[in-house]
């Protein structure tokens, strides 16, 4: 969907048709942000989405070299050597400019920005270099909502459980 500068995307409230066509097409995500803790939500999100198919590259330069959930972490999205569908920024606000002009870089078709995460001169930035945009939302979140699995309140890794522990 091809939009002009007089038909600039509304970011503050986006088509369930926009956003299913976003993650239908997606295959590799880079999680920028993601933690290798499994508390943490950038965890859990990048659990759900590989449970639904999508591969999950997370991009963490403290964490870097480490794996994460079978995946290696790169110091950068510059370091990715695989192609990049997507770019999921689970980092504040104030630093999604640079990540977006490094989701350009490589290539990317999608600069997803995470609840809370609000960047609109980012957003402008991509989108003038052709990238299809989504922010303050969750991808996990989405897909659940989209796929009647919000009964599941978007958790199922198989760690939060309503049941008691055996001692």
């Amino acid at each position: 969907m091809e939009r002009t500068l007089s038909d600039r995307m509304n970011h503050d409230s986006y088509d369930d048709d926009y956003v299913r066509a976003i993650l239908k097409k997606v295959r590799v995500i880079a999680m920028v942000g993601a933690s290798p803790n499994w508390n943490r939500p950038s965890y859990f999100a990048m659990k759900y989405l590989q449970g639904k198919g999508f591969r999950v590259i997370p991009v963490n330069p403290v964490a870097a070299g480490q794996e994460v959930l079978g995946e290696k972490v790169h110091a950068s999205l510059k370091d990715i050597p695989d192609k990049v569908d997507m770019v999921d920024v689970f980092r504040a606000s104030a630093v999604a400019g640079p990540i977006a002009d490094d989701a350009i870089a490589i290539g990317a078709k999608v600069l997803w920005m995470q609840l809370g995460v609000r960047n609109d001169a980012a957003a402008a930035r991509a989108e003038a270099a052709g990238l299809e945009v989504v922010m303050n939302r969750c991808p996990k979140i989405e897909y659940a909502r989209l796929n009647a699995e919000l009964g599941w309140h978007g958790f199922n890794s198989g760690i939060i459980t309503s049941k008691r522990r055996r001692i």
